[in-house]
């Protein structure tokens, strides 16, 4: 398992600057190997514990914070690389493909001055945490159903409600649905938010109880003929 989690993670970096492509390397593999639990997310404890010299250590850091790397390129080899597998199969249903747009967190309850907050159901409340949105094409790979990442939404410090994460990578993910696609958001946007980024193919999990309208006019009874109709949905 640890030498294919290592051969794809050189696919990952293989076009990368001499240099930066070994340290990033590095870099990644600590991060997928767990080492960041043990030590609470301390990046440099975290490389030493893989077995890195000081000074392997001080290249990979140097990588990750200046090397010329960029997320949305890697991200996209490796879309090519799980797409290219045997076992993927992308789910469609009436010729539509499904992409999810969520907002989820990582939970940093004593992280002080934490620049946002996130609903956690377990304790019953928001609780501190670092806020982003995610995108993903939905399929599967060897009957594991999962959704493939198309992007990731950093929720800058002045966006950090989950409402406004939520609204900026709907803003932002308008651009990026093709023809045949359709996003699927689970709850917590409202269809309102939906029509404001122009997005209008769409399913979303609303509550329990909630009021709709169909999209056209009622059989008149009595009283006043109808003559306005509210479209609430696609």
């Amino acid at each position: 398992m640890a030498n294919h989690t290592i051969s794809v993670l050189s696919i990952l970096i293989q076009d990368l600057p001499v240099g930066t492509n070994l340290a990033l390397l590095h870099f990644l593999w600590m991060m997928a190997s767990g080492a960041l639990l043990p030590s609470r997310g301390a990046i440099f404890p975290a490389l030493k514990s893989i077995g890195l010299s000081d000074a392997a250590i001080r290249r990979a850091w140097v990588a990750f914070r200046k090397g010329m790397w960029q997320m949305p390129a890697i991200l996209i080899l490796w879309r090519e690389h799980v797409k290219s597998q045997p076992g993927w199969t992308e789910h469609r249903y009436e010729g539509y493909l499904p992409v999810t747009l969520d907002v989820t967190a990582f939970w940093r309850p004593t992280l002080k001055r934490c620049p946002g907050k996130h609903y956690h159901p377990g304790a019953g409340r928001a609780l501190p945490a670092v806020i982003f949105g995610i995108v993903g094409d939905v399929g599967e790979i060897n009957g594991q159903r999962l959704a493939l990442p198309r992007a990731f939404d950093e929720c800058i410090p002045k966006i950090i409600a989950r409402n406004a994460c939520g609204k900026r990578c709907l803003k932002n993910r308008k651009k990026d649905l093709q023809t045949d696609e359709i996003a699927v958001i689970d709850a917590g946007m409202h269809i309102s938010d939906l029509q404001e980024a122009g997005i209008d193919r769409y399913v979303l999990r609303l509550a329990t109880n909630f009021t709709a309208r169909r999209n056209y006019l009622p059989v008149h009874t009595l009283g006043r003929k109808p003559h306005t109709v509210y479209q609430y949905a696609h």
